[in-house]
């Protein structure tokens, strides 16, 4: 089966197109202890409709690895205290942040929540060097999805105002 990729970019924080907000309890909060299982938890279970699988095999060690990397961060969606989605940021030294993953747990979808998400995720990738002066001012944010991936999630992403500048099938 084909597989359409698609890569999308902000390169200006001026075009964001923000989503409304969600009425009720809503928090949006950064992960300030880097936890490799509660990473795992999330990635396993936001990912497990949409074939995330190349962290699958990844050990303990691997995932201490990643979480503790310098200018990344992980971003947590509660809804009335329970994790409802979250999102990667993969900061790197030339002022770009990878979204390098996003997504909400499948008990969340559907509630108007992934617009929300995804205007906070922006807003924290473009605000990344604040909390990481090595990594530079943010210039660029991009991410990809592809034909795996979510039903709105293209739509969610050109929505808040991200453009595509590469697509590809394979």
């Amino acid at each position: 089966m084909p597989v359409t990729t698609w890569y999308l970019e902000s390169t200006d924080p001026a075009g964001l197109r923000p989503a409304r907000e969600p009425a009720g309890d809503v928090v949006f909060a950064r992960v300030e202890i880097p936890s490799p299982r509660f990473s795992r938890f999330l990635y396993r279970e936001v990912g497990d409709g949409w074939e995330w699988t190349d962290r699958l095999p990844w050990s303990l060690d691997r995932w201490r690895e990643w979480v503790e990397h310098p200018g990344r961060e992980t971003w947590v969606l509660y809804r009335r205290g329970t994790p409802a989605g979250y999102a990667e940021l993969d900061g790197q030294a030339d002022g770009e942040v990878e979204v390098a993953y996003f997504g909400l747990l499948p008990d969340f979808m559907g509630r108007g929540l992934g617009g929300h998400m995804l205007t906070l995720t922006l807003r924290r990738a473009w605000d990344l060097a604040q909390r990481h002066p090595d990594r530079g001012p943010t210039r660029r944010v991009w991410v990809h999805t592809c034909t795996l991936d979510g039903e709105h999630a293209l739509a969610n992403y050109r929505s808040r105002g991200m453009e595509t500048y590469r697509e590809s099938t394979e």
